[in-house]
Formats: structure tokens, sequence, C-alpha cells
């Protein structure tokens, strides 16, 4: 166990690890992952050197948006495992000092939920139906929806059912928004938070963190269609869906029901808000953290990425909590191939590598080294800053995007509810299951030379247990999955796992006990990000300082004692482009 999670406030400098379990370890063979994948690489987990690992919905589904469609909030997807599984999972992390975060979906059910076919068997104005946002609809006879919104994933936000009702769903249709306005529903996830936290989970990360209190009564419909589903940042609190001022309501009924635990529970809010919003949602008094996606949009650019950590910083303090910092997830392309293809600004962030992700990896050049470089060089500038690290599965093996998956193969929702390959290709190319063992080499498959077939890099078990071959992974492998693999980089001194094992050890050593939240900044130009942070008293040292070189020209080696360096230095005493140094003085 690291001495940070001795500290009931752990979760405050943490390391989080995020598990998409469908695709971190294949326990069965089924070409799924699941929840004995997980427990059977804790080792590996703890080795890397994180507190905590958040594992995306595990829960019953029917995948229409990769798990985020929940049948039941209290259970485990079978073809996942059992409630059983769940629970040997969280001893064997808790044995090896390891926090568990789960991820609660408030926003919408799946429309396989018990409650939404009950609203569509009870029909109008029954108690069953306002659990969710049901209207009627537009023109003569209610045939056309209630208004013009447009679905976050593509096509209209309103969905008709046989009686001629509509019901409004941000995300698909399989995923009906709940009526946050009915205490029912207060109820009904204040008994599923409990739930989990008497299973053992030390905090949670709530999807949609800024949606759920929705005002869509006293306007008419048509009057509503001004403001638009797809633009959340609002300043002055007054869109009908996102980032209202209820919202906090909310949260602090949540905040009542962890601290009911010993030590108290924790939560971080995915909330897609402006930057001078992000506070509230982390008071102590509401869910404690919350995402910084400036960090996560930023392109690799010094004046970007100094904007999104004052911003986080500043957040912060406001809030009275901890910092965050992501670089990547399963809802964005991975950032090792983001930083290798041109850094050009745009008005919507990562557009340039959704647009290269749309013509299949092809539009643009993805320089790999240069990505590799820039994803080293970052994790070391992340990880000395103070708060909280978020790392997503595959990052630490500097994983690249899989750009170019058959469109056939393609699981997320998102293409085929757009204009198809016009509009959005998804998020699959940063959820393909992770490669453990490049002894386990697939053949080169038959539709697709690039792409393996059989063995897949030791995901899955060799074999199901009643002896037969494993399935295919859900998602398809690249050939070049075998030089990411684990034991491969294992192996390799200096591979992008063996750095972030260093990072990770250098940061709990030398900068997580201090438990500080601030960070002086140091002027070494406008293309440095440089600054200094107090080391822990028992380090040896009184500073830990972070350089950064962003610029074409290489810049002086600070004076103190090299710690770790992103590349090898030149003997000249410079830091060139694109590496980062930690000195120690």
């Amino acid at each position: 166990m690291t001495d940070n999670n001795l500290r009931d406030d752990w979760w405050k400098q943490a390391v989080v690890y995020q598990v998409y379990p469908r695709s971190f370890k294949d326990s069965d063979g089924d070409g799924l992952g699941d929840i004995a994948g997980v427990t059977e690489k804790i080792p590996y987990l703890k080795a890397l050197g994180v507190d905590a690992i958040w594992l995306s919905p595990f829960y019953p589904s029917a995948l229409a948006d990769g798990g985020y469609d929940i049948i039941d909030y209290r259970n485990v997807d079978p073809r996942l495992g059992t409630m059983k599984d769940f629970d040997d999972m969280e001893k064997a992390a808790h044995r090896s000092g390891i926090k568990i975060v789960v991820d609660i979906v408030p926003n919408h059910t799946s429309n396989e939920h018990v409650w939404f076919k009950q609203a569509l068997a009870d029909g109008r104005g029954s108690a069953a139906r306002d659990r969710y946002i049901f209207k009627e609809g537009s023109g003569p006879n209610g045939e056309f929806p209630p208004n013009d919104w447009g679905s976050l994933f593509g096509g209209p936000a309103w969905e008709r059912v046989d009686d001629g009702q509509w019901y409004l769903h941000i995300f698909a249709k399989e995923q009906p928004d709940l009526n946050w306005n009915n205490p029912e529903v207060h109820e009904e996830f204040k008994k599923t938070l409990r739930f989990w936290a008497d299973h053992g989970a030390d905090g949670f990360r709530v999807d949609v963190a800024h949606g759920l209190a929705k005002k869509l009564d006293g306007a008419s419909m048509k009057d509503l269609s001004r403001w638009t589903v797809h633009d959340s940042l609002c300043h002055d609190g007054t869109h009908p869906l996102w980032d209202r001022a209820q919202v906090h309501d909310i949260y602090r009924e949540w905040r009542q029901v962890f601290n009911e635990y010993t030590p108290h529970r924790f939560a971080v809010g995915e909330a897609w808000v402006v930057p001078e919003h992000q506070y509230l949602y982390a008071s102590p008094d509401e869910l404690g953290q919350v995402f910084n996606f400036e960090f996560a949009k930023a392109n690799w650019d010094s004046s970007a990425m100094r904007t999104a950590i004052t911003e986080g910083l500043k957040a912060a303090e406001r809030s009275g909590s901890t910092p965050t910092w992501v670089m990547s997830n399963h809802d964005v392309p991975r950032h090792a191939s983001r930083y290798g293809l041109p850094q050009v600004p745009s008005q919507a962030h990562h557009q340039l590598a959704k647009d290269w992700l749309l013509r299949d990896g092809t539009s643009y050049y993805e320089d790999r080294d240069l990505g590799t470089k820039r994803a080293r060089a970052a994790i070391m500038m992340e990880a000395a800053l103070p708060g909280s690290v978020y790392v997503y599965q595959g990052e630490e093996l500097g994983l690249f995007e899989v750009a170019n998956i058959p469109w056939d193969r393609l699981e997320d929702p998102t293409p085929f509810k757009t204009r198809y390959n016009f509009t959005d290709k998804g998020r699959d190319g940063c959820r393909v299951p992770l490669p453990w063992d490049n002894a386990d080499m697939p053949r080169a498959a038959t539709w697709d030379a690039s792409f393996g077939a059989g063995a897949s890099f030791g995901f899955s078990a060799k074999t199901k247990a009643d002896g037969t071959v494993s399935a295919e992974a859900h998602l398809p492998q690249p050939l070049w999955f075998k030089d990411f693999a684990v034991n491969a980089e294992d192996d390799d001194s200096g591979s992008m796992l063996n750095l972030y094992r260093r990072c990770l050890e250098l940061r709990a050593q030398t900068l997580t006990p201090t438990q500080l939240s601030t960070i002086d900044w140091l002027d070494l130009g406008s293309q440095v990000i440089a600054y200094a942070r107090k080391a822990s008293d028992d380090s040896g040292f009184q500073q830990i300082v972070s350089v950064t070189n962003f610029g074409n020209e290489p810049v002086e080696l600070p004076k103190g004692k090299v710690l770790l360096s992103s590349q090898t230095l030149p003997q000249d005493g410079t830091i060139p482009q694109d590496v980062t140094v930690w000195i120690a003085r």
C-alpha cells in the first residue's frame, strides 16, 4: 500500500487507473474482458504504482453505448462475471492497498431497465412514466418530435412510443433520460450508492454529472429550441439541460450518503462545463472532485497547457478540493496519437484527430516517434503537478489510437447514428483490448492483413473452460500491438511502461507526502513550462523542479540533481525540444 492510501482523504493526491473492463483482460476466453480479469492483473497495477482503479460500467447492459446503458445498477453483467467476482476483486485490490472507484450513470437508464418497461406499460400520466421525461409531440397529431433537438449521438433527441408520446434521450435512443424532479429517482440512486459502498467501493465517478437537473416546463418546447443539446458550456446557468444550479442540490444529498461511511466516500464528476463552474461540483459539500478536461483538450502547445494547468489549480483552490489531471480516457483519441498529428488550433477540441479517424488514419501523417516523445514528456509534466492523476488503461504502454478498425467491426453507436463516415467514427479506437503477451501472436486476418485473428496478445485465456479455442477479441487488435505488449515493455528499461513506473514511484516518494496543492511558476521562456514544488521532508531535497521544453531550441538545464528525464539528455547541459526533466535541489 502506498503511504497516501493510509489517509482518509487519499483521493486528493491519488494516481487513479481507469479500467475499461470489456477491454482490459478476458479470463474466460469469450473475447470480452471481465471482472476476474481485473483481479488477475491486480499485481500488475500494484507494480505500476497506482492508488486506485476506476472501473467503467460493468453492469448488465445491452451495450448500446459500451455499457453506459444500464439495465440493473446493482449487479454485474453476467458476461463479465458475478457479484462474487466483484467482491473477490475488491478484496484482492484492498489487500494490495488499491482503492476501488465505480462508475455511476445517473442521467439515463437503459430502455431495458425495469423502470422504463413499466413506464411504457403504464402509459400517459402514470407514476412510472414520471420517472422519465415524456412529452407530447408537435404537429396536428403529435407526429413530430416536441422540438428539433438533436442527440449527441446523432439523429433526433426524442423517440416516439406506441401511445404517441415522445421521450428525451440526450444520447442514444436506448438511453432514456431520467426525470430528476421525481423523488423516487433521488431515493433509487442513494440506494445504489450505498449498495456499492457496502460492497467496498471507496469512491464514485459520476457520468454526465452536469446534466441531471433539467427544466423543460414553464416554456414551450418550441421556445426551448433556441438551445442545443450540443452546447453544454453555458456561463449563466440558463441552459434547460446542462449545468443548472439545481444539480448541486442532488450532490449535496449524495454528500450526506458519502458521509455515512468511515472514511467518507468521495466522487469525481464528469462535468463538461465552463472552467469557472468546475469548482461547484468539487466542493467538499458535494462530490469532492471534478475532472479538469481543459488539460485533456489541449494541443501540445505551451500556452494551451499553461492555461489548462492554471485554470485547474484555480478551480481546485476555489472549491477547497485538489485538481485533477487527465490526458486520455475512453471517450477521446489516445494522446500519443493526438500529439503525433499536426498541432492545428480548432474551434472544437480534437477536431483534427477526429477528421483523421474518419479517414481511417490516412488524412494526416501520424508521426509516432514524435507522439511517443511528447507523451513521455507529458506524463512527467502531469505527474509532478499537485492533485490527482487519472491514467487511462494502455497509456502506460504508449498505445496509439487504432484508427483503421474496419467500419463493420465498430461497436460505438456514434458512427451509425450520425452520417456514417461524414461525421464521426466514434470511440472504439481507444477501446481496443490491451496486449499483454507478444508470444500470443495472432495471424494476419484475411479481411485485413494489418489486424490479427485468432490469438489476442494474451488478452484472452488461450482456451475456454470447456477446452475449446477462445473467441476473438470483441474489437480487432492491430498486429503492431506486439511491440507494445506488457511483457515486451517489462523487459525494456527504456519503455513507456518503465517510465510510468519510475515516474509514479518518484511522485509517491518526493511529492505526494507533502499533500500540498500549490506550485511556484518558474520563468524559463514562453515555450517552457517550468514549476517548482516543495519536496517531502524525508526525500533529502528542498524542491522538485519540473521543466518541459516545447520550443524548437534547447534550454539550459537548471542546477540541481536530475532525478528523471523523459529522454536521455545531451552532455551539453541543455534540455532538448519535447523533453521533460525532474530536478531535485
